[in-house]
């Protein structure tokens, strides 16, 4: 079969590969949709703990085609991977910190992942899906419940105001979280198309620059999520925030990064901040949001490619405009 794999930092390359077996307590999944994060960027550059030579792919959905021993999951039953597999066992998982276990092993990190025709993972990491999903709105169940943990811990509230600085994937469920909280939304992007998106999908205010955002609320957000994943929006992130106001990085940076802070500014105006990392328990909400139509994931599809194609896709800098770029296997 066709597997996307980083061969090693800098090295991609979609190859024939064995057809995998699932052995006990496994699922082999046929991969109908596979979404490419920026995490797959940070990976193809070197910028993201890895274990090469793997099949990438951490956002994907499909249908369960063997099982291995001891799983009771159906041949037949449409599933999203919840790639994040932790121990049970550590000081961290022993706290309930699971998305900080210190021997998690990542579907398409750690572990081949969904970038290929069919793909191997632990059966109780296949979330079953609603009959008649559309599978390709499946595979926004991972990047959706990293988005549902960084709003849990931004706890907006009805009434409140909140920024979200970057219109990518993540920014746009951010927003509807928000808005679904009962929160004012204002989108902060620099692409018009991502404004107008924004709009359509509730945000109240949209601005393209910090200082367009303080010129419609002077007095700055309730709370800040960080979406963008850049050093220049989590520098501003907190200018961007009211006295006594939060703000929480979801955005992923390159490892080694690093961005000016100003402590006193956090302390005399008190505030808060915090990230979030990966899904801890959210993918079950994730899914739910999705087949109900309360968050929809259909308008942030901005093209599939094939496996053939993918390679190329990751390792070239994100279009102007795109959103999310899915991976057809079949294709």
């Amino acid at each position: 079969m066709r597997a996307v794999r980083l061969l090693a930092p800098g090295e991609l390359a979609c190859v024939e590969v064995p057809m995998p077996a699932p052995g006990p307590g496994e699922v082999l999944v046929k991969v109908a949709a596979a979404g490419i994060c920026g995490t797959d960027r940070h990976l193809y550059l070197g910028e993201f703990p890895s274990r090469p030579p793997v099949t990438l792919g951490h956002e994907f959905s499909g249908t369960v085609e063997a099982v291995g021993a001891g799983v009771g999951l159906a041949v037949g039953t449409p599933v999203a991977c919840d790639p994040n597999t932790w121990c049970g066992t550590c000081d961290a998982c022993n706290r309930g910190r699971v998305n900080l276990c210190a021997r998690n092993v990542a579907t398409g990190i750690h572990r081949d992942g969904g970038f290929a025709e069919y793909a191997v993972f632990p059966a109780w990491k296949a979330v079953p899906l609603p009959a008649g999903l559309d599978l390709a709105q499946g595979a926004f169940a991972e990047p959706l419940a990293c988005t549902l943990h960084g709003v849990d811990v931004g706890a907006p509230r009805p009434g409140e105001r909140v920024i979200v600085l970057g219109g990518g994937v993540i920014g746009l469920l951010a927003l509807q979280l928000a808005r679904l909280s009962g929160a004012e939304v204002l989108l902060l992007t620099r692409s018009e198309g991502k404004r107008a998106l924004g709009s359509r999908l509730g945000a109240c205010a949209t601005a393209p620059t910090p200082e367009a955002a303080r010129a419609i609320w002077p007095d700055g957000a309730n709370l800040v999520l960080e979406c963008a994943g850049v050093p220049a929006t989590v520098a501003a992130a907190p200018s961007l925030a009211r006295a006594g106001g939060r703000v929480v990085v979801l955005g992923v940076l390159a490892q080694g990064a690093t961005v000016p802070i100003e402590p006193f500014d956090l302390l005399f105006r008190e505030i808060r901040l915090d990230f979030a990392f990966i899904n801890p328990f959210t993918t079950t909400r994730a899914v739910a949001l999705i087949a109900s139509g309360a968050v929809e994931v259909a308008p942030l599809v901005s093209r599939t490619v094939s496996l053939t194609d993918a390679s190329e896709v990751i390792a070239a800098p994100a279009r102007p405009g795109d959103v999310k770029v899915l991976i057809d296997p079949g294709r």
